[in-house]
């Protein structure tokens, strides 16, 4: 995970995604992979941000919409969109994101932090907003995208999701 002081301390590698026409990064280390669309099994009772669930190698991953979780208008899915499989709290968890553009190494002194007429108490996933020659990435802290209240509810939801696939196998 990156933090503040990681990013001031040397040159960092993000992963660099779009999402509603801006472009995101996030530390590269977060990422576990980054996989093509494909179906996602919906969850009755889930929060209204989690897509559902895939089976990723036969292991049960819940998947995120971060359009919906930033509240952001909804975009159309085309074959551009990918799903970043992340670490989140020491569980895989898979992020819907327009398209995965580049991986990206950024230096100390083009990262600010955000300015505090943008933040809130909810937006303490913002780390940050680098500044690049013509465009700006903003530095998000996937650990800090979830309550932790919605973390546990990510991890029942999984739980009892894993134990209907075992028991249908």
């Amino acid at each position: 995970m990156t933090t503040a002081a990681d990013v001031t301390q040397g040159e960092e590698q993000l992963v660099v995604f779009d999402l509603a026409a801006e472009t995101y990064g996030v530390d590269i280390g977060a990422v576990r992979e980054i996989i093509r669309m494909q179906d996602i099994t919906k969850v009755p009772g889930a929060p209204e941000f989690v897509e559902g669930i895939i089976n990723l190698r036969g292991n049960v991953i819940p998947v995120l919409d971060l359009r919906k979780r930033f509240g952001l208008d909804f975009g159309t899915r085309d074959k551009d969109n990918r799903i970043l499989v992340v670490d989140i709290g020491g569980q895989d968890i898979g992020v819907v994101v327009d398209a995965v553009t580049e991986v990206l190494r950024i230096t100390p002194d083009s990262v600010e932090p955000p300015s505090s007429v943008i933040t809130t108490a909810d937006s303490v996933y913002l780390l940050g907003i680098v500044k690049l020659e013509g465009r700006l990435v903003i530095l998000l802290d996937l650990e800090k995208v979830l309550s932790e209240s919605e973390k546990a509810t990510l991890t029942d939801v999984t739980d009892s999701d894993a134990e209907v696939v075992g028991a249908a196998d």
